[in-house]
């Protein structure tokens, strides 16, 4: 297929255009720098310069652009957000910059979309022990803070599963991990005993990012239109549980605790990493997608890396 991707330069889509060319396909990858274009010209792909968010620029750019798929992995995060005020650039890119998009794939004639999404679309709460599936209600209001947060995550998909003409796949992904910048921060931090584990700790859903790139071409290629599919490794991570894992990794010394409550000055780091506790199905993604992590935990994908410098 020719591919459109949006977020080629991004932590994901960086790896994706690998994955991509390496399954055959042809990618087309959108950038807002000539920097970004210069480095996806060095991967093999065609760069278009053009800010997602700018409907009228992006659509002149792709005049005369062809492609049979977009998929759209363009966030504006960098590393773990603080505040609530983080995530408002990404909130945008997932309502108008997912509309700006759809619009874009009727624009170039493409039939196939596979859109990003967050695992954390099912609340920022405790869902006890039972394996969230994709059957759960996605991304409800009535959270508070969080509502803006629910509100993107909502419009992305549904923009996508309604578009006419249109094979619309959503895929919420666990929280990225890997040979990738925020990783290897959060590895320095915890190798200098720089980032406290808190007590209690949440639990959460990882991916690394090799993984979500394989998971990402089997959608491509295999996603049933209309679905939602949980992209995570096998083994739910306790947080404290990561942070050693990562100072390990790091070859650093155990890290200090702290007290959970501490975290409540920053309240989207304390609902991500004390309040919520999830534990995700994957088991759609691998019977529909035929798709398995190579990396069953962060213990494995860990072990590849190397302590930073």
């Amino acid at each position: 297929m020719n591919v459109l991707l949006a977020g080629a330069t991004g932590t994901l889509g960086t790896v994706l255009v690998r994955h991509l060319l390496a399954a055959g396909h042809a990618v087309t990858g959108l950038t807002r720098s000539g920097a970004g274009a210069a480095r996806l010209a060095t991967l093999g792909a065609v760069p278009v310069v053009a800010d997602v968010m700018d409907r009228q620029a992006l659509l002149r750019a792709l005049d005369g652009v062809r492609a049979d798929a977009v998929v759209h992995q363009a966030t504006a995060i960098a590393g773990l957000p603080l505040f609530h005020r983080a995530l408002y650039a990404t909130d945008a890119l997932r309502e108008r910059g997912t509309a700006h998009l759809v619009e874009a794939a009727g624009a170039v004639g493409a039939r196939r979309f596979v859109t990003q999404s967050f695992f954390l679309g099912y609340g920022y709460r405790d869902h006890g022990e039972e394996p969230v599936t994709e059957d759960r209600p996605f991304a409800e209001p009535g959270q508070g803070a969080f509502d803006p947060h629910m509100r993107s995550m909502r419009a992305n998909e549904e923009q996508v599963f309604s578009a006419p003409g249109v094979e619309g796949v959503s895929l919420r992904y666990g929280m990225f991990y890997g040979p990738e910048p925020s990783t290897r921060k959060l590895m320095d931090l915890a190798g200098k005993r720089l980032l406290p584990v808190p007590d209690p700790a949440g639990t959460v859903a990882l991916i690394h990012i090799e993984d979500a790139a394989s998971a990402t071409v089997a959608a491509l290629e295999r996603g049933v239109p209309g679905r939602a599919y949980n992209i995570a490794d096998d083994e739910p991570a306790r947080f404290d549980d990561y942070v050693r894992a990562l100072a390990a990794a790091a070859g650093g010394p155990a890290p200090l605790r702290m007290p959970a409550w501490l975290l409540r000055a920053t309240p989207y780091m304390y609902a991500l990493m004390v309040a919520t506790r999830i534990r995700l199905s994957t088991g759609r993604a691998k019977a529909e997608l035929g798709w398995t992590p190579a990396y069953p935990s962060y213990r494995e994908g860990l072990a590849t890396l190397t302590a930073p410098r």
